[in-house]
């Protein structure tokens, strides 16, 4: 690389330009503060020479730091299109569980846990039986399934989530009747808590088609299988459980994400007021009393009739005249 330059500043964008030899091999990068997901995104597709190009420039002492680098920082905050949710009810949910019991009973499990646990769709169909603790009850939640393809769980992070007691008996039953299946076959159990009739984890797209199909069948609106995790948080939190736990259970990052998703889902106030409760409050003990004065004890009280004896006390001014009148 022989050379380099900056492009000035337009429009509140910060290009970069960086040569190599006759021949241009890196591009300009947006800086502006006002850049939204689709425009990073777009950007992000298109810098990798560009990033290569800066990179090297960076080494030589060219430019003070790599623009293409870590482009979401420019994503704006506030503007973007908040989730939809679009979650079951409580009488909802329990009716579409009970037509999947009745008319699909090998997709009863799968929704089950999707509605008892919250997981990312992803990270339902990665769910393996070593992920499972029955002494515990919990999974260990360590994997994403995105297009085929075993990944992290998002945020990079794995976590811990609690099952129902009614879960962990339905997962035991199930595991139950998939080793005889599989013996049945001359196979071993797959590692897959729900596997496809090959043994591999679920696709994907297979696993909307029969969600969509089971709301047809309990007759209610389509929607995707990620209300099953808006159901279970929103479910949660109408029962008074604490966001912070709601927030653990479905991975995010802090209680502020949960928060702001599932706001409307809270409880509504008492009809009393919160603060009434605390005219309710009852003191832990009884305060303590001044000890009695003991037999015989003699206390000298000034002639005001004051709590506090005189020992002790400067004499008034008075007194002090006379004392020192007559020294």
């Amino acid at each position: 690389m022989q050379g380099g330059r900056l492009c000035p500043i337009r429009d509140g964008v910060t290009c970069a330009t960086v040569m190599d030899g006759s021949s241009m091999t890196a591009g300009r990068v947006c800086t502006t503060n006002a850049t939204g997901t689709t425009t990073i995104r777009a950007m992000g597709s298109c810098t990798t020479s560009t990033c290569l190009a800066a990179t090297q420039a960076v080494e030589d002492e060219l430019l003070p730091a790599n623009p293409a680098l870590r482009l979401g920082r420019y994503l704006r905050a506030g503007d973007e299109a908040e989730p939809t949710i679009d979650a079951l009810t409580a009488g909802e949910a329990a009716h579409l569980l009970e037509t999947a019991r009745i008319r699909w009973p090998e997709w009863y499990p799968w929704l089950l846990c999707g509605l008892r646990t919250g997981l990312r769709l992803g990270e339902l169909l990665a769910l393996q039986w070593g992920d499972v603790d029955w002494q515990g009850r919990f999974v260990q939640i360590q994997r994403n399934l995105v297009d085929g393809a075993l990944t992290t769980p998002k945020n990079h992070q794995t976590r811990r989530v609690d099952l129902s007691g009614q879960l962990r008996s339905v997962l035991r039953l199930w595991r139950r009747q998939q080793r005889a299946r599989w013996l049945a076959l001359g196979q071993p159990l797959p590692p897959w808590v729900f596997s496809s009739i090959v043994g591999s984890a679920l696709d994907g797209s297979n696993a909307r088609k029969v969600f969509n199909q089971l709301l047809d069948k309990a007759e209610l609106h389509r929607r995707g299988p990620h209300q099953m995790r808006h159901t279970f948080a929103s479910l949660l939190l109408q029962a008074g459980v604490p966001i912070t736990y709601v927030s653990r259970q479905l991975g995010h990052k802090d209680p502020s994400i949960t928060l702001r998703v599932y706001a409307h889902w809270l409880p509504e106030p008492m009809r009393e007021r919160g603060v009434d409760r605390l005219d309710t409050l009852q003191p832990s003990a009884t305060p303590a009393q001044p000890d009695a004065l003991a037999v015989g004890e003699e206390r000298r009280v000034s002639r005001w009739g004051g709590m506090v004896s005189q020992d002790g006390i400067e004499p008034s001014t008075r007194r002090l005249r006379v004392c020192c009148s007559t020294n």
